[in-house]
């Protein structure tokens, strides 16, 4: 029997959710880790019972767990994470330099051959690797030496937060970095170059060639066409057809384009979503309607999915990690909101129901479909 199983990370724990092929009834469990920050849930594309956790708080640090029978049990792992030589320093918000400090955990990605590998994007602004299922990490410190000291924090901080791992080629991998920019590297992770020709940060960088400093929220792509590339900008929902070589402005239509998440229909690779936020200094959805937008496109023409989601005084955020599809047929399509909320639609978005109403702010949202 076929399962989608829902990985939520919240500001106080993770949840999940599981459900059969109709999506209509769902079974909860949780909270794992009551009370602490899981900014992160991933489960391991070879071993689906495998899932990597962050977990954290501002007293007692960072933790890793892992669970090898679907979230039911947990073990703490490795939590040394330690940057590569002497780190140096970054940039800082009033242009100063300031040292590098590891202070959490944003994002877990799990190899695609391999349970027992995984990268860690971490705050300040790093990649790691363990290949021992999380017990021992260490950084792919070419990463930084890519101008490293001019990259400086966004308004969530200096977080390595979006890990594409190119399903065609195991040496080619995309990050995203707020605020920094894309990159790339093609010897995984040895040696790593800016990937943000054609971004436009006017408000953030006065030099509109920089190659790093770009503050990019999300990026996504479709596993059939590892080559072109959607992101989610501060402002500007950008596409590239050429694995980031050039960018190009797909906004169209959209009513802001400013936002956090960005997703791929599981089957069309030209179908996107994103969700609008009015402002970077307000952070709810236009006019106070929760409204994901759906290109059939590849960008440029967008249309607002509204049925099922609240249409007066919604004043949530989603943020970027808490948008995620599954891979049935119709593809499903969840996000979750800084209100406790979580979304489902089971057929691509046009329909939306509610499977969960009360949860604290949700970080993250994640989905296995389950042979």
């Amino acid at each position: 029997m076929i399962q989608v199983r829902v990985l939520v990370g919240t500001r106080k724990g993770a949840f999940i959710f599981t459900s059969d092929a109709k999506r209509e009834r769902w079974e909860i469990s949780g909270p794992h880790f009551a009370g602490w920050e899981v900014y992160h849930l991933k489960g391991s594309p070879v071993d689906p019972n495998r899932i990597y956790a962050s977990q954290s708080t501002g007293w007692f640090g960072q933790l890793i767990q892992r669970s090898d029978d679907g979230g039911k049990t947990w073990t703490p792992v490795g939590n040394d994470f330690k940057y590569a030589g002497v780190p140096g320093t970054h940039q800082w918000y009033d242009g100063t330099q300031h040292p590098w400090e590891f202070k959490r955990v944003w994002h877990l990605e799990p190899s695609l051959t391999d349970p027992d590998t995984v990268y860690a994007g971490v705050e300040d602004a790093a990649l790691f690797k363990s290949t021992d299922g999380g017990q021992t990490w260490r950084e792919l410190a070419g990463l930084r030496e890519v101008k490293g000291n001019l990259w400086q924090p966004g308004g969530g901080g200096l977080c390595l937060h979006t890990i594409l791992l190119d399903p065609r080629d195991p040496q080619r991998i995309y990050v995203a970095i707020s605020a920094a920019g894309a990159f790339r590297t093609d010897d995984g992770g040895q040696t790593w170059r800016p990937i943000n020709q054609g971004l436009k940060s006017p408000y953030e960088l006065p030099d509109p060639a920089a190659e790093v400093g770009h503050c990019v929220h999300g990026m996504a792509m479709h596993p059939s066409r590892p080559g072109v590339l959607f992101m989610q900008k501060h402002w500007d929902v950008m596409r590239s057809d050429d694995a980031g070589e050039m960018w190009r402005e797909v906004s169209g239509n959209l009513p802001s384009d400013f936002g956090f998440p960005i997703a791929v229909h599981a089957h069309e690779p030209e179908t996107i979503y994103v969700v609008p936020i009015k402002s970077d200094s307000e952070h709810f959805p236009p006019e106070g309607k929760l409204r994901v937008y759906r290109s059939r496109t590849g960008g440029d023409g967008w249309e607002a999915l509204t049925n099922g989601l609240p249409q007066r005084d919604c004043y949530v955020n989603v943020l970027r990690d808490a948008m995620a599809v599954d891979t049935l047929d119709p593809c499903g399509i969840y996000f979750g909101t800084t209100g406790g909320q979580v979304y489902c639609s089971p057929d691509g978005g046009d329909q939306w129901t509610t499977i969960a109403r009360d949860l604290p702010p949700v970080y993250s949202v994640e989905v296995q479909t389950l042979a």
